[in-house]
């Protein structure tokens, strides 16, 4: 089994690509090791002196150290528990349920017919070809609609090949901000905030009007995780 590395924009990650499939759908982020358990490559992976979090994507594994560790010595460990856990046989998660919530893929959603929303009639008609036009709008507006189609056709692709990935988490009609969550080697990365303004926000306040700006959110785990850095 051979398994290459790639550079992230964060120094304390790192991609390793194992040559296989990693998450068939979607991506799964571990900030901390209590949030592994259900996954043995991921509790294998911080049973490592110096990881302070995993994250897999559809064919890569980002593992995030502490400042104080060393790839030096810390990547044959990697190595050999990813190669150790694709030739043992085991799932990826002993609980597919548990797993399918863990999820952080934007699932599949009703998009509003062209026909509807005359006002974003040729931006819809380039960006959603790939769905039925014929389709009614389900539970999400126009404007989320939207949102959720550029981060997953235009955002997400780019944001998953630093080796992370990023989660919608709601739109506030009333004040325009869209709440995302960065994942894997994007969470803590110095250069996210720049990647979230400069980036992401300008292309959606671009092409959605009614977004007037991003704010990053962040979960007790996330927190959590980087007191347990700080302390270390």
């Amino acid at each position: 089994m051979f398994i290459q590395t790639q550079a992230t924009p964060n120094p304390s990650s790192l991609m390793f690509h194992p040559g296989k499939p990693v998450m068939e759908v979607g991506s799964t982020d571990f900030p901390n090791p209590r949030s592994a358990m259900n996954s043995p490559l991921a509790k294998s992976l911080f049973a490592i002196d110096g990881i302070t979090r995993v994250f897999f994507g559809s064919d890569f594994v980002t593992v995030t150290k502490s400042e104080d560790a060393s790839w030096e010595f810390l990547k044959p460990e990697i190595f050999a528990a990813i190669m150790d856990f694709y030739s043992s046989g085991q799932p990826l998660f002993l609980d597919s349920q548990a797993a399918a919530a863990m999820d952080t893929a934007i699932h599949q959603f009703a998009l509003p017919c062209v026909s509807q929303f005359p006002s974003h009639r040729f931006l819809l008609s380039i960006l959603l070809t790939r769905n039925d036009p014929s389709k009614c709008p389900g539970d999400d507006s126009e404007t989320v609609a939207m949102i959720k189609e550029l981060l997953e056709t235009r955002i997400r692709p780019a944001v998953q090949d630093d080796g992370g990935d990023i989660e919608y988490r709601g739109f506030d009609p009333d004040t325009g901000i869209v709440k995302l969550k960065m994942q894997g080697a994007c969470s803590g990365c110095p250069s996210s905030s720049v990647t979230l303004k400069s980036g992401i926000e300008n292309m959606l306040m671009h092409y959605v009007p009614e977004v007037k700006g991003v704010e990053q959110e962040f979960d007790a785990e996330d927190e959590e995780a980087s007191l347990s850095g700080q302390v270390e």
